[in-house]
């Protein structure tokens, strides 16, 4: 099992095996960057192509989406200690699958908050693999609990 950045942990409620954000990488004020290793034993893939295994495209889009849950979080966090609201997916906008992911690989995802409009937060997404792009996404959140 990956060692997850206890950062991760203090920001969003995701756990194993549905966590699909390893490391943080980098942030700014609008931007996060973020990894996950693919193991190369992960169970779905005896079931998903078992003689040509890929990581199924709603998972690489599911990190994409924990990624940009992560930078939220990030951006509106509380001082005392109490979780801050949640972000909810609310919206997926043109995902654009252009490489397939396979077993033992690294990906790395990019994440950027494009607008806020009211309670509605707007990002676009970027995972690659070895510096090529595998899936393009834009999609909403809104906060829960604000």
């Amino acid at each position: 099992m990956a060692a997850y950045n206890e950062e991760i942990y203090r920001r969003i409620p995701h756990r194993p095996p549905f966590l699909w954000v390893d490391r943080i990488t980098g942030q700014t004020a609008d931007t996060i960057d973020t990894e996950k290793d693919i193991p190369a034993d992960l169970e779905l893939f005896a079931g998903h192509y078992p003689h040509h295994p890929l990581m199924p495209g709603v998972l690489l889009c599911e990190a994409i989406f924990q990624s940009g849950a992560l930078l939220l979080a990030g951006l509106i966090h509380r001082e005392d200690g109490v979780p801050g609201p949640l972000p909810v997916l609310t919206r997926i906008i043109g995902a654009k699958f252009k490489r397939e992911v396979s077993p033992g690989e690294t990906i790395s995802m990019q994440v950027k908050l494009t607008e806020r409009v009211g309670p509605a937060w707007f990002m676009k997404g970027r995972l690659t693999v070895a510096g090529k792009t595998a899936v393009q996404v834009e999609f909403a959140c809104t906060m829960v609990g604000e």
